[in-house]
């Protein structure tokens, strides 16, 4: 069986086919023809937030390596005697100081905030330089690239400075069509069944395409809030699928459970099977943890499952990955 897995990553290699020096994978498949028409999607005007909250409630387990988000105030409401403050702890510290005394005198006051977080702890895309195996990042490139200061290669601002992620997005809701509110756990998602769910929408998959995959078990977490069962049971795509998207020339690929694909190795020994062969081998970003709930209810009533998606990350130079709130228009 690991033999099987290592001929698909020979089949599904990208590297090269967009030069040396590419650093966007199989975004490259989304063209200005492929936004334009995308853009016409937007029929009724109706905006889907395929974002979770960014909170200290979120999915991350406390005894996992990521936390979720924490969010500090530096200045609050109750800072409005700034001045007095600053006045009684001035120390003749320069023109700097003088000038922030100056400005709280007046009226206007202000609060600010700050927040730490790891950049994948919710609805976020992985970045081409997350994963790698056999020492090799996409397109060939090495991973000691990718060193304390970031990665040197295939950074996530390469996926937001060239126009940002957007283009004509597919949901393809495979809970429903089970007929089922969540998959089961430890579900993997076959090619033909994605083929059937296709079908039985009525959409076709088309080059340049963003899909999405609803499971439901973002359903799971906000019924019981228990983030480490959540993670390690989840449904998912098989690492088969892997190949069906090259076949069909999809640009990226996001789901609402944690890491799109089953959480469970297919193959012993073998995590994250689909990562690698997704990622590394063929330049495509991973979106995970994202909530298609209420878009698939839409989708649902009017029949329609395809949308202008837009879905840039944040231009941090040298991150493996981004948050990111997506948003679908129909």
């Amino acid at each position: 069986m690991t033999d099987d897995w290592r001929q698909v990553a020979d089949r599904v290699r990208n590297w090269g086919r967009w030069g040396a020096d590419d650093q966007l994978g199989t975004l490259n498949y989304i063209t200005q023809d492929k936004i334009s028409s995308a853009a016409r999607l937007a029929r009724r005007g109706v905006r889907f937030n395929l974002s979770i909250p960014v909170d200290a409630y979120g999915p991350q387990s406390a005894h996992g390596f990521r936390r979720n988000p924490v969010h500090m105030m530096t200045l609050d409401g109750g800072d409005a005697d700034m001045s007095r403050a600053l006045e009684t702890q001035k120390t003749g510290g320069g023109a700097q100081e003088a000038e922030i005394i100056e400005l709280w005198k007046g009226p206007m006051r202000y609060t600010d905030d700050f927040i730490v977080m790891p950049l994948q702890s919710g609805t976020q895309w992985d970045g081409l330089a997350h994963v790698y195996y056999d020492d090799r990042l996409y397109n060939d490139h090495p991973a000691a690239s990718v060193t304390s200061a970031g990665a040197m290669r295939n950074g996530i601002e390469h996926l937001g400075a060239s126009g940002g992620v957007m283009g004509r997005g597919v949901l393809l809701d495979v809970a429903r069509h089970c007929g089922v509110r969540r998959l089961d756990p430890d579900v993997a998602i076959e090619p033909n069944l994605l083929d059937e769910v296709a079908d039985s929408q009525g959409v076709a998959i088309e080059e340049g395409d963003i899909l999405l995959i609803r499971t439901g078990w973002w359903t799971h977490f906000l019924d019981h809030r228990d983030g480490a069962t959540w993670q390690k049971a989840a449904p998912g795509v098989s690492w088969k699928v892997a190949e069906w998207l090259h076949e069909r020339r999809v640009a990226a690929i996001a789901a609402d459970n944690i890491a799109v694909e089953r959480r469970t190795p297919e193959i012993d020994n073998h995590v994250l099977l689909f990562h690698m062969l997704t990622i590394r081998d063929m330049g495509m970003t991973l979106g995970e943890i994202w909530d298609l709930e209420a878009l698939a209810q839409d989708c649902a009533d009017d029949g329609v499952y395809e949308f202008f998606l837009s879905a840039t990350p944040l231009l941090v130079t040298g991150a493996v990955g981004s948050p990111v709130t997506p948003v679908a228009i129909k």
